[in-house]
């Protein structure tokens, strides 16, 4: 019989603790054992014949119901990271230190219920947009739970999923992130008048390109072909773990491209790269390096992406009533502005490296007014009544 000890607790109880020898563990092949203190010995007594029974039943699998949500977090964690890219990987891990940890991380795995669940669900939709992709992370790892042996369902899977209601007041032109050709044409007239010579090219390029913000960001000078006229897009700057800012393949196979360009920008381009040769030097850095940067920051490191967007707000507050739009409305006025001219989906799609068509139309149906009221003005005149 196993030895019972008595011993008084800081507060002054009184209490009974024993060992309790569980047997050999087959998959270790080691002894198991285990501490159990009660108040009184009758409870001691009835804890150990019950843990006893639990084990006899159901072997040491009762263990593993000890573990806690954030114990299977980490264990998925680290067949994730392998599978996917660092970006990805950083963006995961902020899903869940924002939004799942703080509730489910101490929480044992078999208590996680439906009710918990649907009660953070509710709380996500009332905040966050993209709800539906935090509680499918959370699906994933009660899921990989269940491949574990350790819990026998998803909770997940028997929650109600709320739907977002569009607000009355919602009108499709407050969607369009784009410019119509006079609203570009008024943004390029004043970068004209920039003082700082990266501001012109950057847009620029944005803007005559449609290449994504980490496209850009990511150019070097070996990118940019002078005499074929064309930029290569094979890289794309992101955020990697710890929020670093890192270079790596785009996110498709179709993103890597080459991407024609017209004279005036390849004129741009090439003012802007004897610029930044003559004032860089001045601070003692050499442009001439092979992966110089077409678009660095002052200290000729990669320039921040949030920074584009501070660019391009300063520019629009100078122009006389010009909507905002983001630095990736450019890539949406780029494709508005390439249909109105008259190219076609392939073409588009190509230019601006979807890996499906459908993407280029159901990311970019809108076109701008003026297209609206030719298609209009076009079948009117076609019926003639």
């Amino acid at each position: 019989m196993a030895k019972i000890s008595k011993f008084e607790r800081k507060d002054g109880t009184i209490m009974y603790r024993t060992n309790v020898y569980l047997g050999i563990d087959e998959k270790t092949g080691k002894r198991k054992t285990t501490t159990i203190s009660k108040s009184s010995r009758k409870e001691l007594d009835l804890a150990v014949a019950k843990l006893k029974l639990d084990v006899e039943e159901s072997g040491f699998s009762q263990n593993s119901k000890k573990l806690r949500f954030k114990d299977i977090y980490k264990l998925w964690l680290e067949q994730y990271q392998h599978n996917v890219k660092e970006s990805t990987l950083n963006k995961t891990m902020e899903i869940f230190e924002n939004h799942i940890l703080p509730t489910f991380e101490d929480v044992y795995i078999e208590k996680i219920d439906v009710f918990l669940v649907q009660k953070s669900v509710n709380e996500w939709y009332k905040s966050l947009t993209k709800f539906k992709v935090i509680k499918n992370y959370l699906s994933t790892v009660m899921d990989y739970a269940i491949s574990l042996q350790i819990i026998e369902r998803n909770p997940c899977k028997w929650v109600n999923i709320p739907k977002k209601k569009k607000s009355p007041s919602f009108s499709e032109e407050d969607s369009e992130n784009f410019w119509s050709k006079e609203e570009l044409e008024q943004f390029l007239k004043q970068l004209e008048k920039e003082t700082n010579p990266m501001v012109l090219p950057l847009f620029r390029v944005l803007a005559f390109t449609g290449m994504r913000k980490g496209e850009l960001l990511a150019l070097t000078w070996s990118d940019i072909n002078f005499k074929d006229a064309n930029i290569r897009i094979n890289k794309t700057l992101t955020r990697g773990l710890n929020n670093v800012l890192i270079i790596q393949e785009p996110k498709t196979t179709s993103s890597a491209r080459i991407i024609p360009i017209d004279d005036r920008t390849l004129n741009i381009l090439s003012e802007w790269n004897k610029v930044q040769k003559k004032d860089f030097l001045k601070f003692g850095f050499n442009t001439l390096k092979p992966k110089q940067l077409v678009f660095p920051n002052i200290k000729n490191e990669f320039l921040s992406p949030t920074k584009v967007g501070k660019y391009m707000d300063r520019i629009i507050n100078q122009c006389e009533n010009l909507q905002r739009i983001t630095p990736h409305g450019l890539r949406h006025t780029h494709v508005s502005l390439l249909f109105e001219a008259g190219a076609n989906v392939k073409e588009v799609q190509t230019r601006l490296g979807h890996a499906d068509a459908n993407v280029t139309l159901n990311i970019y149906a809108h076109v701008s007014k003026q297209k609206k009221e030719e298609t209009a003005n076009k079948f009117a005149n076609y019926i003639a009544l």
